[in-house]
């Protein structure tokens, strides 16, 4: 999820400013930018189902809940994201052209119009991000549903009391898992918001985005400002609540230059 959120910042934020101005780069950019969005808010649906299955499905999670499953799921999301958003490949075309060199780049008006192109924006939107809006809320109300239910059924057979304090380690856990699930989904559903409503507004009028008057385009923006954003809070909320995360992080940093120090002194020895 933290490499997927990544690469949707880099391939925006960098790359996205070089493909307004040389067309060449446009479509090459914008069709791994989509790949990588979908891929973090598809990974931040599987991440919902995964604390799903190992908080309510015990006897699932032994089977699911495996390294080599994750790395399945993950490659096969990736591969089919990569391959689904291809066609965006075509969806561009220069904004002006000097010298017959193409400069800038646009979508094209068909992209509007034309039923294949219409259809496949609403499939788009679908995927990404109605469909898992969806998912995580049923997924969030499932598992929440299971831990109060579970927590009712361990006091009463814990014997404890509205006078008695003592502490459930089981319990504990599954506290702070829904609050990481809570904090991730609930941000993710937050800040994608906008974006989808500018979605609904510019296919209900049927009006072209290039047209957009200033407080539509300063909308517009919005919603592609907030999606980034949503991009790069899981990165963060991962860094501040998951040990793990941190300690693999700082191995990943620190391997280059200790693979380095490695080098150098085997060939001083």
């Amino acid at each position: 999820m933290a490499t997927a959120d990544l690469l949707t910042i880099n391939f925006q934020a960098i790359l996205g400013r070089v493909r307004s101005y040389y067309f060449p780069i446009c479509s090459v950019s914008y069709v791994p930018f989509r790949a990588a969005t979908d891929c973090s808010v598809w990974f931040t649906v599987t991440f919902t189902f995964d604390r799903f299955v190992a908080i309510c499905c015990q006897k699932l999670k032994a089977k699911y809940c495996t390294g080599k499953t994750a790395a399945v799921v993950l490659s096969t999301t990736g591969i089919l994201f990569c391959f689904k958003n291809a066609p965006y490949f075509f969806m561009y075309r220069p904004m002006k052209v000097i010298d017959n060199i193409p400069w800038g780049c646009i979508r094209k008006s068909s992209y509007y119009t034309d039923p294949g192109w219409v259809g496949y924006s609403w499939l788009s939107t679908v995927l990404t991000p109605l469909l898992p809006f969806v998912l995580i809320l049923l997924l969030n109300a499932l598992t929440i549903r299971h831990i109060l239910v579970t927590s009712r059924v361990r006091k009463g057979l814990r014997g404890q009391s509205k006078a008695e304090n003592r502490s459930d380690p089981e319990m504990e856990s599954r506290r702070r898992s829904v609050i990481l699930l809570l904090t991730i989904s609930g941000s993710f559903i937050i800040l994608w918001s906008v974006k989808v409503a500018e979605f609904l507004y510019y296919t209900i009028t049927g009006q072209d985005q290039n047209s957009y008057n200033d407080s539509e385009y300063i909308f517009q923006q919005a919603g592609y400002m907030l999606m980034i954003l949503s991009c790069c809070t899981n990165t963060f909320i991962y860094g501040v609540t998951q040990s793990k995360f941190r300690e693999q992080f700082i191995s990943a940093v620190k391997y280059p230059l200790t693979s380095i120090i490695q080098l150098i002194n085997k060939r001083t020895i």
